[in-house]
């Protein structure tokens, strides 16, 4: 097994001779500060193996990074620059590809376009009522505590952190029942790393399918919103606005809640009679967004010419991703980090692609949280933290699970168990219990819409 010291320190002036150190795999989750600590060696920017065969230049050093994400003259978000992707260098079966890859919408679009983009979806945006989400989110987070609260355990993340966000954007975009399953069960496999192509396949056919009933019978959601926009999106724009939205939205909000989670179910100085506070939740989250926001590493970029980035070259139409999470740990920032200001950190990003979610994504996670520790005011976690395991892969922080332990809640009975139990006492996938698991996530909207109209 290796670890960060098992990569030799290159030698001065030496661009490591295009080797890069890999961040796949159980040792970079287990411990991506200890790389994150070696990376720097090469300077403000390291080259790095993304996935078998895929190379990038990663920016750890805070000051860079800003620059990087502040310069879109300079550094274009645009993957069509990609040159080894363009010359055939680059292996199309590597699962992290399709996620670098160019798309019609404001994440991977530059200048005018990514203008037009980012004012339809910071104006579709600005039309959410707060009001509204918290009373959603509220509705959301009982139904699901309802599926675990008799049984005394739960796995914080695959029963509740995963869910709630896609539950509450089913509602947000207006999905009905059966395309709100498809949409769950779609995004829950890319997330899972199963059949991936397929599941694209069915998230584009869903969302083909939704955007097809909202021309015919448009509603006060998002994917109304951007279709009535005079920014004029075109359906494949759409598909690609609303695909980033949703699964760009429910990754990073789904691991901040269970990071978040983990820290006040297991560091001190958040213990206290009253867990539900709101500024105790607020400081685990933001105490999260420092240390290990949930998208770790992110922001393609591609240089339109040959930079020197602090004494790092950067060729153009290379990739360079951001750190946001070495950023965040730059030894530089002694001072913002000892008081972990709220506007400081990258974690969200910077410039003109910084998050137009953050807001919603923010209410999400508090209220999901306070809600869990206010109904289950005795949880814990049924193992020690110190064996918890993180998810491997290059881009995010995020937890394998989160088991958990409380007092039976007795006595209350529910559509949502009720459900449950339909879906549990099904006949076994012979494709195995993680497929049966997907399956089971697939009927949690037309579930939750039936247990909500009872």
């Amino acid at each position: 097994m290796q670890s960060p010291s098992d990569f030799p320190a290159p030698p001065p002036g030496c661009p490591a001779h295009g080797a890069g150190v890999p961040l796949y795999g159980p040792e970079f989750a287990a411990d991506p500060h200890g790389f994150y600590e070696y990376l720097r060696t090469f300077g403000p920017a390291a080259p790095v193996e993304l996935s078998p065969g895929v190379h990038a230049s990663l920016v750890t050093d805070y000051a860079a990074a800003l620059h990087v994400l502040q310069n879109p003259e300079t550094f274009v978000r645009d993957a069509r620059r990609w040159r080894a992707l363009n010359a055939g260098e680059v292996p199309l079966d590597s699962a992290i590809v399709p996620m670098m890859l160019y798309r019609p919408n404001s994440l991977y679009s530059d200048g005018a376009a990514h203008m037009r983009h980012r004012q339809v979806v910071t104006e579709t945006f600005a039309r959410i009522d707060t009001h509204r989400l918290s009373r959603h989110v509220d509705r959301v987070a009982d139904y699901l505590i309802s599926e675990f609260n008799g049984r005394g355990r739960v796995d914080l993340v695959a029963d509740y952190a995963q869910l709630v966000p896609l539950l509450v954007f089913n509602e947000l975009f207006g999905c009905p029942a059966e395309l709100g399953d498809q949409l769950v069960f779609s995004i829950s496999s890319l997330m899972d790393g199963i059949e991936a192509d397929k599941a694209i396949a069915l998230l584009t056919e869903t969302l083909m399918e939704l955007i097809a009933l909202k021309r015919a019978q448009p509603g006060d959601d998002i994917t109304s919103w951007l279709m009535e926009h005079p920014g004029r999106l075109t359906d494949e724009e759409l598909i690609s606005e609303i695909m980033t939205l949703i699964g760009g939205g429910a990754e990073p909000t789904q691991n901040l809640i269970g990071n978040a989670l983990r820290l006040l179910l297991s560091d001190d100085k958040y213990a206290g009679d009253q867990y539900g506070a709101s500024l105790l939740v607020e400081d685990a989250i933001n105490d999260v967004l420092w240390n290990n926001p949930p998208i770790a590493n992110w922001a393609g970029h591609y240089p339109v010419h040959d930079v020197d980035l602090s004494g790092t070259r950067l060729n153009a139409g290379d990739p360079v991703l951001i750190s946001f999470a070495a950023a965040n740990s730059d030894p530089s920032l002694s001072t913002s980090r000892q008081t972990l200001s709220k506007r400081a950190h990258l974690a969200w990003g910077a410039g003109p692609h910084a998050c137009p979610a953050k807001d919603p994504a923010l209410l999400i996670s508090i209220l999901t949280i306070e809600k869990l520790l206010n109904k289950l005011p005795d949880i814990e976690l049924s193992v020690p933290v110190e064996s918890l395991t993180w998810r491997p892969g290059p881009l995010h922080r995020a937890l394998t699970s989160l088991p958990a332990r409380f007092t039976p809640v007795r006595g209350e009975s529910s559509a949502a168990s009720r459900f449950s139990a339909d879906v549990r006492s099904a006949p076994a996938n012979p494709a195995g219990e993680q497929k049966q698991g997907q399956a089971r996530k697939g009927t949690f909207w037309s579930s939750f819409l039936s247990w909500w109209k009872e």
